[in-house]
């Protein structure tokens, strides 16, 4: 148990992403039992995976402070940022918690601020480094999901806080909101070159690449809010066209990656038999699914695309299914360790 915890993925927080963005969906779709159960479980995940990652600074934190500027796991860091801003969205669309809220969205700015300028300056000078291909891959991008989060919660907060903070709060999430968009375009190219022009194993093929999509799903529903918002922020109604024509190219641009990595997944697992068992990585593919109903949701919602209506719907029910399948996983991995603790 100590070396299960020595050795904790970063990205775990990945499930609270994943559980916050189904609870969101269903809430949206008319699924509140639903939707309010997975709030409550992910109150309970997120206390829990604090609680571990803080015993593993104590205890680990050599461990910890390599994993910060390890090419592969340290960009797994950013699933705290996302994990918060998540939860955060969650108070205010289901409990009408604004409080609550508005401290974690200051936590999760905190965050942004820390882990952004350390593990990129640390990957920046750090002596040894991996050649691209062994150093690169999709979970770099959530880094644009933690920042496109902050976007999301500011957007989301933005119209229960009093004038000029609603004016702040809306600046703040346009410059999030471009800042992820100009993110994505610089690690994309990188992770596209990567996968067009090496060598390329089932093995490097983790999950995690799912945010290829995510990352654009959460950036059309920071983008979708944003012009919801536009009639607190007269600055927001002078760019009202430009963030409509981002907004459907991100959107665009996250439904192109669909068919591509659904291929993907199946020469993975179908035509190269990789192993499918339970991984925390794959809470990153969950994400995305979820993210993508919500953001057509929002979408359709902002910009009238009634003919779209059906999408949401159809990736709610994917994005549950997907949920309860890894739940499941979860389940019997610790199931498997318990008992294998008590032998």
């Amino acid at each position: 148990m100590q070396a299960r915890l020595a050795g904790l993925s970063p990205a775990y927080f990945g499930m609270v992403m994943a559980t916050g963005i189904v609870s969101l969906a269903t809430h949206l779709l008319g699924m509140q039992s639903v939707a309010k159960a997975l709030f409550l479980l992910n109150c309970v995940v997120y206390v829990l995976l604090w609680f571990l990652t803080i015993l593993r600074v104590v205890r680990y934190p050599r461990l910890f402070f390599d994993d910060l500027i390890d090419h592969l796991r340290g960009p797994g860091f950013f699933t705290i940022v996302a994990g918060t801003c998540v939860l955060g969205s969650q108070f205010v669309v289901l409990a009408a918690d604004y409080r609550t809220a508005m401290a974690l969205w200051g936590g999760a700015g905190v965050l942004w601020i820390g882990l952004t300028y350390t593990i990129f300056t640390g990957l920046t000078v750090k002596e040894h480094k991996p050649p691209l291909h062994q150093g690169i891959s999709g979970a770099w991008l959530l880094a644009v999901v933690a920042t496109q989060s902050i976007a999301v919660l500011s957007a989301l907060l933005a119209p229960h806080v009093e004038q000029p903070g609603r004016l702040e709060m809306n600046f703040l999430a346009l410059s999030m909101w471009l800042w992820g968009g100009m993110l994505y375009i610089w690690m994309m190219s990188l992770i596209f070159y990567r996968y067009t022009f090496f060598p390329f194993s089932p093995g490097d093929l983790s999950p995690p690449y799912w945010i290829n999509m995510g990352a654009m799903a959460i950036s059309t529903l920071a983008g979708s809010l944003l012009i919801l918002n536009s009639p607190d922020a007269p600055f927001l109604l002078s760019l009202l066209p430009f963030i409509k024509g981002f907004t459907v190219f991100y959107w665009a641009t996250g439904t192109w990656w669909i068919p591509m990595l659904l291929l993907l997944f199946i020469w993975r697992h179908v035509y190269r038999r990789f192993p499918l068992r339970y991984d925390p990585l794959y809470w990153g593919a969950v994400f995305p699914l979820g993210m993508y109903a919500t953001c057509t949701h929002q979408m359709i919602e902002a910009m009238g695309f009634e003919f779209l209506r059906f999408l949401p719907q159809l990736f709610m029910y994917i994005a549950l299914a997907a949920w309860a399948t890894v739940f499941v996983g979860l389940a019997r991995y610790l199931l498997r360790h318990v008992n294998a603790f008590r032998f």
